[in-house]
């Protein structure tokens, strides 16, 4: 547990240790979830790397994508469909 002091202007800093946890530096930005009296604070390019992996989950398996070579097949035959166009 870390305790952190909120200055007159409404701020806190975040314990090193927890910067360090949550793989955050100076210019991230933050998300501060409000949940049944608990603030959970979360590292927002994280989250947002989660949510476009729910987005895209199940995709490759629609696509019949098994591994890399065919994500590289898919990807040139695009391409191809591209140039053609």
């Amino acid at each position: 547990m870390e305790l952190a002091q909120i200055t007159s202007k409404g701020q806190i800093t975040i314990p090193a240790e927890i910067r360090k946890k949550l793989g955050i530096k100076e210019g991230d930005k933050i998300l501060l979830i409000e949940d049944q009296g608990r603030v959970i604070l979360r590292n927002s390019s994280m989250e947002a790397l989660r949510a476009a992996q729910a987005a895209f989950a199940g995709e490759a398996d629609r696509l019949g994508l098994k591994d890399e070579g065919d994500v590289l097949n898919l990807v040139a035959e695009l391409r191809r469909e591209k140039l053609e166009a």
